[in-house]
Order: C-alpha cells, then sequence, then structure tokens
C-alpha cells in the first residue's frame, strides 16, 4: 500500500505502528500447559486458541471476562441489479430484530455471556452501484474506516459481524478483485437466490470489475470502489483492536472479505467456515484454519459469537485444570 496524500495514507500509517505477538507470553502458556495433567497436546487445537489469546493479549494470564459481538449493518446500490431473493427493507427490519432480541446473534450471545453492539451505517442511503460507479469516495471510505475502528471499546475478545442485503455480491466482488479467477469462481447463493439469481450475481460482478479494473491495484481502492461501509468499518475494527491487543474472531463470508483487504493479519482467528462461496478457499489463501465447519451462512457474527464457546472452554482448561504435582498424578516415564 502506497502513499498518496489522500484520507487512506493514515490508515497506511497504521501498518508501521501494529504491535506483534508477545512471545514470551506464549512460552509461559507452554510451560503451564506441559504441567497441566493431560498428555502433551491432547487437547489439540484447544492449546492453541490459548497461545493465540496470550500473544495478542499480551498477557501470560488470558482472560475473557468482555466478549463482545459487533455487527455492522448497512445496504448496497448493487441490489439494483436483482442480486439478492429479499428487498433491502429487510435490513432495517433486521436491525430491530436485533434490537428487540429476536434474532439468532442474541441468543448465541445470551448463550455464552457475550456482549452486543450493532451500528447503523446509513441503512437508508444505500453505497453506489458497484456494476455502474464506486461504492464510496476515498474520505467517506476513510471516515467509516475510523467508525469501526472507534467501534472497538471495552473488549477483550472481539467477533465480528455484519446485516445488509446484497453483500454477499460485494464481498464476491472483493474476492474477484484481489484474487483473479472467474467471477463465477466467488459468487455463492448467499440470501438462497434462484438459478437466475445466482446468474444476476455473477454478471454484477463480472461487470463491476471490468468497470474499475484500471484501479484495484491497491487494496483499499478495492475497498472503496467495490466494498461497502459494513466492511470498511470491519477493516477499521480489525485494525483497532490490533492496536489495543484485543484477539478476533472473524465471522463468515463478508466479514472475511475485510481481512482479505487487510490480508488478515495474525491477531485474528477464522471461527467458522461458511457454506456461502468459497470462503473456504478465500480462508485458505490467508492461511486461516477454521475452527468450527456446522454449514453456517447467516451472517450477523453468529458462527464468530458460537466460537466463543470452544475459546472460553479451551481457556478453562488451561486456567484451572489442576497441574501434575497439584493432583499428585505421576509424570511421563522417563
Amino acid at each position: 500500500m502506497t502513499a498518496t496524500g489522500l484520507p487512506f495514507d493514515d490508515i497506511r500509517a497504521l501498518f508501521r505502528i501494529m504491535p506483534e505477538a508477545a512471545e514470551t507470553c506464549v512460552a509461559d502458556v507452554r510451560a503451564r500447559d506441559a504441567e497441566l495433567t493431560k498428555p502433551a497436546g491432547a487437547l489439540g487445537r484447544l492449546e492453541e486458541i490459548v497461545e493465540f489469546l496470550a500473544a495478542w493479549q499480551g498477557k501470560s494470564r488470558p482472560t475473557i471476562d468482555r466478549p463482545q459481538v459487533v455487527v455492522f449493518a448497512t445496504n448496497h446500490g448493487v441490489a439494483a441489479q436483482g442480486v439478492s431473493a429479499y428487498p433491502q427493507a429487510v435490513t432495517r427490519a433486521m436491525m430491530e430484530n436485533f434490537s428487540a432480541g429476536g434474532a439468532a446473534i442474541n441468543q448465541i450471545c445470551g448463550t455464552f455471556g457475550i456482549g452486543l453492539k450493532v451500528f447503523d451505517l446509513a441503512i437508508d442511503l444505500p453505497s453506489g452501484d458497484i456494476t455502474q460507479t464506486a461504492a464510496m469516495d476515498e474520505k467517506s471510505a476513510a471516515a467509516t474506516f475510523a467508525f469501526g475502528m472507534e467501534a472497538v471499546s471495552g473488549a477483550d475478545l472481539l467477533c465480528l459481524g455484519e446485516m445488509g442485503i446484497a453483500n454477499t455480491t460485494i464481498a464476491a466482488a472483493i474476492y474477484h478483485a484481489l484474487y483473479g479467477g472467474r467471477a463465477a469462481d466467488w459468487v455463492g447463493r448467499g440470501t438462497g437466490v434462484d438459478s437466475p439469481g445466482l446468474a444476476r450475481k455473477v454478471d454484477a460482478v463480472e461487470r463491476a470489475i471490468a468497470l474499475h479494473r484500471d484501479h484495484l491495484g491497491d487494496p483499499l481502492e478495492v475497498l472503496r470502489r467495490v466494498g461497502g461501509r459494513e466492511i470498511c468499518a470491519i477493516a477499521g475494527a480489525i485494525m483497532a483492536a490490533r492496536t489495543e491487543r484485543v484477539p478476533v474472531l472473524l465471522d463468515g463470508y463478508v466479514v472475511t472479505a475485510a481481512a482479505a483487504i487487510l490480508h488478515a493479519l495474525d491477531h485474528c482467528m477464522a471461527a467458522p467456515v461458511s457454506a456461502e462461496g468459497a470462503h473456504a478457499e478465500v480462508l485458505r489463501r490467508l492461511g486461516k484454519k477454521p475452527l468450527l465447519d456446522l454449514g453456517m451462512r447467516l451472517g450477523e457474527g453468529s458462527g464468530a459469537a458460537l466460537a466463543v464457546g470452544v475459546v472460553k472452554a479451551a481457556l478453562a482448561c488451561h486456567m484451572e485444570m489442576a497441574t501434575f504435582s497439584q493432583a499428585s498424578v505421576p509424570g511421563k516415564a522417563n
């Protein structure tokens, strides 16, 4: 990402000041793990999860006292191309459902003691139709990125989610811009479009990339031209979490598009692999192995929130299990 003297320069500057993983804390976790009443490596990825928490919280004794789901919601002009099975009014209705506690994410958060914040990113003013114009200008994209940064506060584990009709089309356009191939390689059925709807999605992504092709060498230009406000805000939240040493659980297909713009970042862990589109292929390219594979494609941060249960269990095992000496259990024979 190169400097241009434009609003994105402040974002580019963040990459130069990001804290690194706290390797001494990881070493401390591994030392304790070696003393716990279990064979080495017996808890598999649960042990890796605790190391991940320690590395990015910068604490030898990680915590999950304030897990939080943050959902960003908006609408997209590309919906006019007939790419969704539902009208844009659904986005507003779902915001009201979140507020009333009636959505899946409300139930999952309640089950695992997770805080929930939902942000309306100008739902009633859709972004530009990417088949005809840029989704955003640089100034508004940078401002939305900054808003996402400000939304991260008080959490020690951050789960990111989204809501917005037509945003799987937006995510597919981002992946196609970043990774090439055919548009059809990246497009899925989203909210359940029929075969003609799927064809319209592929066509919309093809036309969008053709329109913006000469400007897609910079990931931040990809973000503003074929992205959307929620993906801008999610990218900002990811960056803020890194600077504040908050580990991140990524939700599915759309949220991962923001991570792809930033090329992941090591403080992010993939929570679910989505049944939508080519999410598994994107995670492979980012070097992320998901925690869950349950065939989910809801969004809302639901997969990330569900993974909090696994993360909490991993930490509880590490912190609360007895050591060999405490339990008077013989260690491994020499």
